[in-house]
């Protein structure tokens, strides 16, 4: 199944990576903020997180890079570059 469809069909859990401040400038509705310098930190919550997780940031940068991290770790992941796009499937999936 690919990223979009994954978003349409709302499985998983969005995670936003950016930071606080840039979550609460805006994000995708539904979705949680974990900003990359805490995924090591927080990783009790997020593998009780539903799965797979659509990683998101502003460009695709930190989720790529945080999905380094959770795929090392086993975590079915999926890096779906910036919260923009991600926004912009899922407000689309109606």
């Amino acid at each position: 199944m690919d990223i979009e469809e994954i978003i349409k069909e709302k499985q998983g859990t969005i995670v936003d990576v950016r930071s606080p401040e840039e979550f609460m400038g805006g994000h995708v509705v539904g979705s949680i903020n974990i900003p990359l310098q805490e995924i090591q930190n927080r990783m009790d919550e997020i593998t009780a997180l539903e799965t797979p997780l659509v990683l998101c940031c502003a460009s695709g940068g930190r989720s790529g890079v945080a999905y380094s991290i959770l795929s090392q770790q086993g975590i079915d992941c999926c890096n779906a570059g910036s919260w923009l796009n991600v926004n912009y499937i899922q407000s689309n999936s109606n």
